[in-house]
């Protein structure tokens, strides 16, 4: 699916680029999980969000067309360049679908821009490190340009990126590898408190614990009883035979999951 604009935003440095889809209703912004871009993370999902909706995309520092620029990867960071697009393009409040670091950047402005969001789907991430297998953290942290040679994001990084070649891959992998490092995460209160309806999505083999998803949904006042006290606004989708790696591949899945969710009323406050 083309979209029908894209741009450069100018933001902390970088020439942040991102895509403008279909029109309508409260903007879904896509945020794309790390070594991926916007059409590798969402390209199968995109026509069907976009035919009843805007749909704003962006690629992350390093990632897709977007720059790299002397700066750690971290969420901090990526959500502040995600707040300067958004006033870049005079959008002031999104629905947002972040996967993998795309989620925990997600997650961030929906806890600290709580102003920004009107609904928001978490997905393959967690919210606090114990929810993260540790054989996860290990294989990220000694990424190497030879482990991706001849993957598709090896080849849509060099056709895309504004310096495409191994050596800035490699970089790229680096700061991957140190995502983050040493943060503590978000608290059971911080999870409680926030206002958006929440769906929270993980394959049932993920990056992330199966407890730890069942956990969030809690915090956001779900596994209860819905035929007695109704169902929840903020719910938990897990997707069968789905690793980290193939988190949206479930094409058919992840569209009636979603859009079931971003199409529901909104709870009364």
């Amino acid at each position: 699916m083309s979209a029908q604009t894209t741009g450069y935003a100018p933001v902390n440095g970088l020439q942040m680029y991102y895509e403008i889809h279909g029109s309508g209703g409260t903007p879904l912004l896509l945020l794309h999980g790390g070594l991926f871009d916007i059409e590798q993370q969402f390209g199968e999902l995109l026509p069907s969000l976009a035919k009843d909706r805007q749909v704003i995309a962006a690629d992350f520092q390093g990632h897709g067309r977007t720059n790299d620029i002397d700066r750690p990867l971290g969420t901090v960071a990526l959500a502040s360049d995600v707040v300067g697009l958004l006033q870049h393009l005079g959008v002031p409040k999104v629905d947002v679908f972040g996967f993998s670091v795309g989620g925990a950047v997600a997650l961030y402005l929906t806890i600290k821009h709580p102003e920004l969001v009107r609904k928001a789907i978490i997905s393959s991430v967690s919210f606090h490190p114990d929810g993260d297998r540790a054989e996860n953290a290990e294989a990220v942290g000694d990424m190497k340009v030879e482990m991706i040679a001849g993957t598709p994001m090896e080849a849509e990084y060099l056709r895309k990126s504004p310096h495409p070649d191994l050596e800035h891959l490699q970089a790229l992998l680096t700061k991957l590898g140190g995502y983050d490092k040493g943060v503590t995460g978000w608290s059971d209160d911080d999870i409680r408190g926030i206002a958006a309806p929440t769906l929270i999505t993980v394959g049932d083999c993920d990056a992330v614990k199966l407890e730890h998803a069942v956990r969030f949904l809690q915090l956001r006042g779900g596994d209860v009883n819905g035929d007695f006290v109704g169902v929840p606004a903020s719910q938990l989708a897990v997707f069968p035979g789905t690793t980290h790696f193939t988190g949206l591949a479930r094409t058919d899945l992840a569209r009636d999951v979603v859009l079931t969710f971003l199409d529901a009323p909104m709870p009364e406050a």
